[in-house]
């Protein structure tokens, strides 16, 4: 069972968000928050597998909650989707730097939710191409030199060439798809990629595709 934390300021929008995610046998509503301290407050206590943060709340920044949450130790397993109206607020690039496992537009349509829990309660990130090219713009500059990654070097051909479909925003069951693999060694090589370069997640490894030369913006 996949427990959530549902973090937004609206009654309304919590009670149908609830709603929805109860409706599927393998997932429940571990609690509510209303604001950031609540939902920072409630995550130490549940422990959830997933958040649903709301970014903009008058009574709680919803980005300062979850750099809290996902600087927590105690909270490693958890994971954050940030909630948000636009795909061009900065304040996703920001959520996604202090550790969120991906976003959700606010007009989503109930599959898209309900699959995004899953995806980033097993590990995976919730970052589309777009945006993976917008955190590529955000931390490499155009001007800054490409710096290889002498990590790299541990990385087999497959797997570099398992990085540059990453930095391009790819889910792993795109990877599998792509080459012809089956989504669990797609998984497996994601997660000896990040072992090996030291990353902590996907968002790092845009990064290091970007800044290293392997992808280049477009």
């Amino acid at each position: 069972m996949i427990s959530v934390l549902v973090v937004d300021d609206h009654q309304l929008a919590r009670s149908g968000l609830r709603s929805l995610i109860e409706a599927e046998p393998d997932l429940e509503v571990a609690g509510e928050a209303g604001d950031g301290p609540a939902a920072v407050r409630l995550a130490g206590q549940l422990r959830p597998d997933v958040v649903l943060m709301d970014l903009k709340m008058p009574g709680g920044d919803g980005l300062a909650a979850t750099r809290t949450i996902a600087a927590d130790p105690d909270l490693a397993a958890t994971r954050i989707i940030v909630l948000t109206s636009y795909d061009s607020d900065d304040s996703v690039l920001a959520a996604l730097r202090y550790g969120a496992s991906g976003y959700l537009l606010k007009d989503f349509e109930a599959p898209a939710l309900l699959q995004g829990i899953r995806t980033v309660a097993a590990g995976e990130a919730l970052l589309a191409p777009a945006i993976a090219r917008r955190i590529a713009a955000t931390w490499t500059p155009p001007a800054a030199p490409v710096t290889p990654d002498p990590a790299l070097d541990r990385l087999t051909e497959r797997e570099r060439e398992i990085l540059v479909k990453v930095a391009e925003g790819r889910s792993n069951a795109e990877l599998a798809a792509d080459l012809h693999i089956s989504h669990a060694t797609a998984k497996t090589h994601v997660s000896r990629i990040l072992t090996k370069l030291g990353a902590r997640d996907r968002v790092q490894l845009v990064i290091i595709g970007y800044r290293s030369g392997l992808v280049r913006p477009g």
